[in-house]
Order: C-alpha cells, then structure tokens, then sequence
C-alpha cells in the first residue's frame, strides 16, 4: 500500500472534521466525484442502516462503486477501494420504503480496510489530498483539457454548451479536473480510473486520454450520421423533382418520356413487334409506371412484367430445313433403327412442303429408358434447322408451373412454357416435354389438365398464361413429349398426342449403336481417342449379354466407360504417364471380363429335367420385357388359394379365374373330380421384392395350376402370354415386342401368344421373332399340348418356323 499523502496547513481545516471510521455506500452505475452535488437513492437494507448511521453521527459516508451492478448484496470484495467522502445535505424518504439521500462531494479517498461491523459496511479510510505539481507543467495539462472538454462540448449533444460557462467559472485546477471527469459520458471502470490516480498531474493525463479517445469516436459517428442525412435528402429531392417533373407533364400534355430509361423501354416495346393488344397493354404498363415513384414495390413488379413481354418472342422464327433426304441424313446419322419415329417424322417435313403451316405436330415417344426419345428430339430439331427448348416434367404438382404466377403475389413468374420460349428466343422451337408421365397432382392442382390447353392444336394459338395476362401464340411450336409408360398419362393428354412407340433394341442394334456411336463418344471422353483402341466385336456381345440387361443403351454406355478408364489407367502405368500414339491395345472378352468381374446375368438355358408346377410367362415393364417364373404347389390343408411374391390385385384375380375355369371343366380338362378338395394350394412368383401386378400372366398361372393338379411336368422352353377370361378365352395384351425379345434373350424355343395379337407380328422385326415358333391360341385347351407335350418335337418344328411365319 502506498504512504498516505499529507494534507497541506490550507487543507487541514477541511479535512479534521472527518472521522478516521466511516460508513461505506456501495453505488451502482455511478461515480461520484468531489465537488459534486449528487442525488443518490438507497434503497437496500444494508445501505439505509448506512445513510441513517452517517446522519445521526458526523454527517459524513463514504461513496464507493460496486465493480458489478448486477450484484444485489456485495460483499467488500465487490467494491472498489478508490472513491469519495461525501457529506450529507438532506434525506428524504419517499412513500415507496426507500431514501433519495442528497450528497456534496468532499474529498477523494480511499479504503484501508474494513470494520467487523454487520448491519452495514464501515471502514477505515484514508484521506488523499492534492500536492504540489510544477505550475507550468499543471497550467499546460489544464489548457489542454480545457480545449479538449469544449471541442468535446460542442460535438456531444448529450451535454448542454452552458457546462462551458461553468467549466470557465472554475479558478481551482482540481475542482477543474474533476468537473469535466463527472460529465464525461463513459462506464464505471473507464471513470473509476480517475480516482484510482492519486496525484493532480497524473489524474489530467487520464482525463486528457478519456477526452481524446471520446472526440474521435463521437468525430467518426457524426461522419455516419452526416452521410446518412445526405443519402436521405437525395433520395428526398429525387422524389421531389419527379413529382414536380410528372405533374408539369400532366399540365403540359406532354407525352415524350424525359427519363431516358422510358425512352429505351419504348423503344424496345416497338422493337419487339407484339400483337395489337399486347403491344396495348405494354404503353399502358408503361405509363403506370411513369406515374410511380422507382421506391414503390410496384414500380419493380410493373418492370419486370415489362421486361418479360419484351423477352417473349412475338415474331422472330427460324427458316425450316424441308429437304426430306437431308432430315432423313441426319437423323440416320444420330440414330441407328427407330424406323418408325424417322419414318414419322419425315412424312412431316414432307407434308409442310406442300402446306406450309401446318397444325396438329404432336408426337410422343414412348417406350424404356435409355432407347434414345430425347436424343431424337435434339435430332429433329437440328434436322429442321429450328432451337431446341427442354422441359423436365418429372415430379411438377404444381398447375402454376406450367401456368405461371398472377402477379399479386411475391416473387411471381411465368411458367415453364413461356420461360422455355423466352429461352427459344423464335417462335417456332422443337419443344420438348421430357417424362410427361411423370406429372402428378395434389392440392395446388392439376398440371396434366393445365397441359391439355399446351398440347391442343386448337387451342394453343391463343394460350393465357397467368403473369403475362395476354395470350400467346403457340401453334407454330412443334411440340414432342416423351414417356416410360403409355398408361401413366391421363387419356385426355393422350387424346392429343401421336402416340409413337419406341421398342427395346436387339442384340445387334445395341452392337451397332456402341460401334457407330457409343464407342467413339467415351474414346474421347476418356482421352483415348490418340491412341490405337480396338475392341472386339465378341468383347461388345459379352457386356450386352453377360452385364446389362436392358431395352436401352444406357447400361452398356456406363459399362464401356468403365471399360475405357480401366484402359486408361494401365496406358498411364505403362507409359509413365508420357503420351506415346504406338501404344495398341486389344480389348477381347477375356479383357471384359479381367475389367467387369463376374458377369451379373448367365444366359438362361432350358433345364434337363421337365417340373411340375413351374412355368414360364412373359411380363412387360418399364424398362422392356422380362421373363416371369410360376410357381405352383399343393399339399393338404384347408381349402384355401395363397399367392406370394409381392402380386398386385389384378393377378391375384387372374389367378382365382384360372383355378375357377380348372374346377368347372375339371372332367373336360382328364383332372379328377373335386381335386381341390381338402387341398391347400400356393402360388408364387420368385423375386419376391419386386412388385407385380397385370392381367397378362392369366395363361402361365392356369397352366401351373393344371401341371400341379394333373402331376404333369410343364416344359421350361416354353414361354407364354395373354390374359384369360372364365369361359377359358385367351384375350389380347400389350407389349408384345418388348416380351418376344424377353423370350428370346433368355433361349425360349415356343412362345404362346393371343390369337388377337397375331396381326401385331407383322410390325415386328424379323430378327426378334427369329429362332422362336410363335403359336397363337384362342383357349386355355389351346395351351395344354405346347406346355405339356415332349421337347423333341420342338426342334423338328425349330426348323420350320420360318416358313410357319410366312
């Protein structure tokens, strides 16, 4: 601790009323300087008891502040020991319980330490009193704070400029120094640093830093506030002149736009050639937005309506290519097979050869993934010479998307037809709408039915979309759709649409496809185009039979890719990483099988030996045609029918038809009577996690009932579909190419077919009919002897098959 500073002879007389015990006051918020007068309300226990003591004895307590406000009941510890002797002037006690005690500042002071006292804090103190200072150095440290306080004055509005008049009237350095520290606006401990100085020269130097640091950061709040001020009043005097500029063209009658971003908006209406009455709406869009002010929301929302009516093409259209043989070029060179879409496609650039404007263009490929239905489209748009426009519908629910937004609301748009031909940028795109059934509803509406106004010749010419409230010509789009499943588009769409169905490929399109396409794509995907790469024909075979099992080609694009990095990587290790073109490389089925593993699909052959309650139908999905295993079993039990394997409604009652048909010609059919008595019978269709469901598999489950219940064994190279009726009828289904090429992947000998669907064969291609005998029935009696009879005869039948489809 330091020695206590003695008090000069003038300063005795001050300071020998004070006791060496006082009563402490902890303040919260607050430093009372000497020579201040200060209100202070006391209002904990412990501080009134205090205030009472200094009252009735000597007047005088000591002020000290709470180094937390936060603290309710300090404890010593929490107080600093820098603070004030205060005498007492007057007590008042308010109706509340509490005390508004009115204190003169005496002398600063300072803790020694405290009493053992309980009700209140008291302590012994020690008196600090000035000492002599050097005069100039004290007359320089006072006119330094002197300007400092009134520069400080003039910038804090939070003072009144009369403390300058009283800071004047000050002729004691102290009493100076510690009025301007009592109006400084700063925290306790900034404050509390004054007192925690003992003598006059170092108490100025704080006070002189406190001053500095306040006027800069008061300096740099008033420049804020300064530019602030000035962007408001610009903001303010804008407004201002276009309100005056506005009302003096409305006086005048004045009609030329002065803003030159009007101008170049009218400019750019008249540029862009819209129809009379949407040309109307834009000036009077136009005009409302002179009338309002650029801040108002509405000013936006009128712009950018504006922009989107000057984007929409109106006029501009590209020149159709209409040489039939050069479309038909490029669309070979693009495609290999796909007869039938081509085929379609160049009857209509014939046909706008002789009429030019021609409605009605709609088509919609449908068929598996990977088959190439939107690479088509890219083809028929470079074909005709016409942009090309995109539209994904997968997954849309909304109605507005297709629509577009009203402009109530925020952030509203056009929908996606008229963003696609703002996109397009003529009037005449190939537009394609990619997995249009894929469109699904729910509360926000219908985008199937929004679609049907898009999709009709009829109506297109004047389509109305919701943001731009005008309507819109798209009868000149020609309009191609794509889908993985006829029956997933809503028959009001497909009412509206050429329905073109695109079939799996066979084995040899899918090798030309990756010789003549896929192949040369990846080489130079993969960098290998330099080098000498040679993959074998047998080697392609190998990854179509043995690794994909698809309709499309994109399975076998994934493979090959995988076949080339492999590649790569052990041209980079050979090399060392140096490019050399002598590298040769010979990719062989051996080389597949090294790069790909284990072939994920065996060729299915015929089993050896004949089974009982298992036979063999064929299934259509999305991606093409598959095989499907019937399983039969029966054994004793109760009379019931039980099916497995994930079956969906549909077959479960083609199955309760087949055994219904067995039990009412049971005689006719050599079974014995009531067979199905106290016999349980099981039907299931292997690969169970895959859903099921259609009524085509009618046949296969009648024959495996009939083979279970006549103990007869059913032959595994025949394959058969159709769907039955419980007269025994066999009745046309769909898919009927993608389920041939099933049958023939997987080695069938005998397809069963509806006797209907024998007119479909002529459109299929010979080489998917080739090696099967294809028989049509018109009966499940029909069936019997193909499935049960010897498969020697089969292969005497194999090799006139050829002449049997003539």
């Amino acid at each position: 601790m330091e020695e206590k500073i003695k008090a000069s002879e003038n300063d005795y007389s001050m300071i020998e009323d004070i006791p060496n015990k006082l009563p402490v006051l902890p303040l919260r918020d607050t430093v009372v300087f000497p020579y201040m007068i200060f209100p202070v309300l006391v209002g904990r226990e412990q501080s009134i008891k205090a205030a009472n003591f200094a009252l009735e004895n000597s007047k005088y307590i000591f002020l000290a502040a709470q180094k937390k406000a936060s603290i309710e009941e300090p404890t010593p510890d929490d107080i600093y020991p820098e603070g004030t002797i205060a005498k007492i002037i007057q007590i008042l006690k308010l109706p509340n319980g509490l005390l508004k005690i009115l204190v003169d500042g005496v002398i600063q002071g300072r803790i020694v330490r405290f009493t053992d006292r309980k009700e209140f804090f008291e302590a012994e103190l020690e008196v600090i009193t000035p000492t002599e200072e050097n005069p100039r150095e004290l007359n320089a440290l006072l006119r330094q704070m002197s300007n400092l306080f009134k520069e400080y004055v003039k910038i804090n509005k939070a003072i009144p400029p009369e403390a300058i008049n009283a800071f004047e009237n000050i002729d004691e350095p102290d009493r100076k120094l510690f009025y301007v520290a009592a109006n400084i606006n700063q925290s306790i401990e900034v404050k509390q640093k004054i007192l925690q100085h003992f003598t006059l020269k170092d108490q100025l130097y704080e006070v002189i830093r406190i001053l500095n640091s306040e006027i800069e950061i008061l300096k740099i709040e008033k420049e804020i506030e300064n530019k602030v001020q000035e962007n408001i009043a610009k903001t303010q005097r804008k407004f201002i002149i276009q309100e005056q500029i506005r009302i003096l063209q409305e006086e005048l009658g004045d009609e030329e736009e002065i803003a030159p971003e009007f101008v170049k908006l009218k400019e750019q209406i008249e540029k862009a050639k819209m129809p009379k009455p949407v040309y109307e709406k834009a000036i009077d869009e136009l005009n409302k937005l002179k009338k309002t002010p650029p801040s108002s929301p509405e000013a936006t929302v009128i712009r950018n309506y504006l922009d989107w009516l000057i984007a929409v093409p109106w006029h501009k259209k590209t020149r159709d290519n209409l040489d039939v043989k050069n479309v038909r070029k490029i669309l070979d060179e693009d495609h290999y097979g796909l007869e039938k879409p081509k085929e379609r496609i160049v009857e209509h650039i014939a046909v706008l050869n002789l009429v030019k404007n021609m409605r009605g263009q709609i088509l919609c490929f449908v068929g598996p993934p990977g088959v190439g239905k939107t690479s088509l489209g890219k083809s028929i748009a470079r074909a005709l010479g016409r942009n090309f426009v995109r539209i994904s519908l997968g997954g849309v629910r909304d109605e507005a998307e297709i629509r577009g937004h009203r402009r109530t609301y925020i952030g509203s748009m056009p929908g996606k037809i008229i963003q696609s031909m703002k996109k397009a940028k003529t009037i005449n795109p190939v537009m394609l709408l990619d997995e249009i059934d894929k469109m699904s509803m729910d509360f926000r509406g219908d985008p199937s039915s929004a679609m049907l106004e898009v999709l009709d010749p009829e109506q297109n010419h004047s389509f109305n979309d919701h943001y731009l409230d005008v309507d819109y010509d798209l009868s000149q789009v020609m309009f191609i759709t794509t889908a993985n499943v006829r029956y997933n588009i809503p028959l009001p769409l497909q009412d509206r649409m050429e329905i073109i169905e695109l079939p799996g490929y066979l084995e040899f399109e899918k090798l030309e496809i990756a010789k003549r396409h896929i192949i040369p794509k990846q080489l130079k995907a993969h960098g290998l185009d330099k080098f000498k790469i040679e993959i074998q024909d047998e080697a392609i075979k190998k990854i179509i039979n043995e690794y994909t099992r698809e309709s499309g080609v994109r399975n076998l694009e994934r493979e090959i890719a995988s076949v080339f990095r492999k590649t790569a990587h052990e041209i980079v290790i050979s090399t060392n990483g140096k490019r050399k073109q002598k590298v040769k490389i010979t990719i062989t089925p051996e080389t597949i099988e090294k790069y790909l593993g284990v072939p994920r699909f065996r060729p299915k052959k015929a089993d050896k030996e004949l089974r009982v309650g298992s036979v063999t139908g064929l299934a259509w999905t999305s991606v093409g045609g598959e095989i499907l295993q019937v399983d039969a079993t029966v054994m004793d039990g109760q009379e019931k029918l039980t099916l497995t394997g994930q079956i969906g409604n549909v077959m479960k009652e083609s199955a309760l038809a087949a055994l219904s048909y067995l039990r009412s010609n049971a005689k006719e059919l050599g079974l014995p009577h009531n067979f199905h008595k106290g016999k349980e019978i099981h039907i299931h269709l292997p690969e169970g996690a895959i859903p099921k469901d259609g009524p085509s598999a009618g046949i296969t489950m009648a024959m495996a009932l009939y083979s279970v219940f006549s103990g007869k064994p059913a032959r595994n190279d025949v394959a058969m579909t159709g769907e039955i009726t419980l007269r025994g009828k066999v009745i046309p289904i769909g898919g009927l190419n993608e389920k041939l090429l099933a049958a023939q992947r997987n080695g069938m000998s005998i397809v069963l077919i509806p006797k209907d669907n024998e007119k479909d064969l002529t459109e299929i291609k010979p080489e998917v009919k080739e090696g099967l005998q294809i028989i049509p029935i018109e009966t499940i009696k029909d069936a019997i002897p193909y499935v049960f009879g010897k498969r020697t005869q089969t292969k005497k039948k194999k090799t006139t098959s050829k002449k049997s489809r003539k």
